[in-house]
């Protein structure tokens, strides 16, 4: 089945054309790709995008919705990980970009908020201690005891992240990308690339994230294909969930959509050996874990109209790749968001394109190396 956000109609955008060598080729029409090529456009370069697809049928048009700020790591791993500075400075950045997005995205994007919950009292204890890391640091959360009767009973209380948001992917990606096409960025759908090596452009974006393996050999052991499979149910009569909703360290995400519809994704961990791959299919094990968990969240059997499968990278740290490949200065990435790629995406795109336009001095581009991993 197609996916649910694949079905919304794409806005009109112009179609520049450039003949010959452009500043940069980006791979990939998804949000990254889309978020660099509006900047790099937008400061006078010569772009092109490339995609396999269309725009946004790839990652962009096959995730669960969510817009979160922070990254894939809990905020107490964060400062233990990388430092109380980064985890704060990542937060924040994260922040503003979703800011960023909101004031682009139009209806493609509500700030609802989001609950993080916990599943057992071991979770319980594990959100908790990230609660007051956020608290320590001045960042605003809120935590529950007391939860919706549909969720009572189930969890073990909650953190209430009120500037998070429910975003229609596709939608916002397609928007970017009528904006880049405006600012003068060239867009070629269905143009498979093979050999970055053979684009006819001074420097080379891979902004593929789990998509294209292979293109860029050096990078192969660091960012993991990774399957995520999603159901969504017929349009149901009454509103069960106002917010995006994510359990047992978001290996379960769901939400409910404006029509009524709840979609589900996740559960991974019932074949996660397996869901390493990048082959774009859904399996029955995974679906009919989807479908028995999904009856549980709207009490009944569910319906099902939309079922799907996407691919995310994921890496060893859980952090992206921003910047140049090591031993190839001409091709650079923008990848690796670990299932978060809906913020991370945008933001390192526009923090890739302001690289590639000079602006170095970011201590994120230092977070996110490449080299850290090759």
């Amino acid at each position: 089945m197609n996916p649910y956000w694949l079905e919304d109609e794409s806005p009109p955008r112009a179609a520049p054309v450039h003949e010959g060598r452009v500043d940069v080729a980006i791979v990939g029409a998804g949000i990254t790709g889309c978020s660099a090529a509006l900047s790099l456009a937008e400061a006078g370069l010569r772009v092109r995008v490339h995609d396999a697809r269309g725009v946004a049928e790839g990652a962009s048009g096959r995730n669960g919705g969510f817009a979160l700020r922070g990254a894939a790591t809990g905020y107490d791993v964060a400062r233990e990980t990388y430092g109380a500075e980064q985890a704060r400075g990542l937060w924040a950045w994260t922040e503003a970009e979703l800011d960023r997005i909101a004031e682009l995205a139009g209806d493609a994007l509500d700030r609802t908020g989001s609950l993080r919950l916990a599943a057992d009292e071991e979770e319980r204890g594990q959100i908790r201690g990230e609660f007051e890391a956020l608290r320590e640091d001045g960042i605003e959360a809120e935590w529950l005891d007391e939860l919706p009767p549909q969720l009572a009973g189930r969890f073990h209380g909650a953190i209430l992240h009120a500037g998070d948001g429910a975003l229609q992917p596709a939608r916002f990606v397609r928007r970017l990308a009528a904006r880049a096409a405006g600012a003068g960025a060239e867009i070629r759908e269905h143009d498979r690339v093979a050999d970055v090596e053979a684009l006819d452009a001074d420097r080379v974006l891979v902004a593929t994230d789990g998509y294209g393996h292979g293109l860029v050999p050096e990078l192969a052991d660091a960012i993991w294909p990774t399957r995520g499979q999603v159901v969504v149910s017929e349009p149901l009569p009454e509103r069960l969930y106002d917010r995006p909703h994510y359990a047992r360290q978001g290996f379960d995400y769901w939400q409910q959509l404006p029509d009524g519809r709840v979609l589900l994704g996740g559960f991974r961990d019932v074949s996660i050996l397996d869901e390493l791959t990048d082959v774009e299919e859904t399996t029955p094990q995974i679906q009919a874990s989807l479908e028995s968990f999904l009856g549980e969240l709207i009490g009944r059997p569910p319906q099902i109209t939309h079922r799907w499968a996407g691919m995310f990278g994921l890496t060893q740290d859980m952090l992206p790749l921003v910047g140049p490949v090591p031993g190839r200065d001409r091709v650079w990435v923008a990848a690796g968001y670990s299932g978060h790629g809906n913020v991370l995406g945008f933001a390192c795109g526009r923090l890739v394109a302001a690289a590639l336009l000079g602006e170095t001095g970011s201590p994120l581009l230092r977070l996110f190396d490449p080299a850290r991993l090759a």
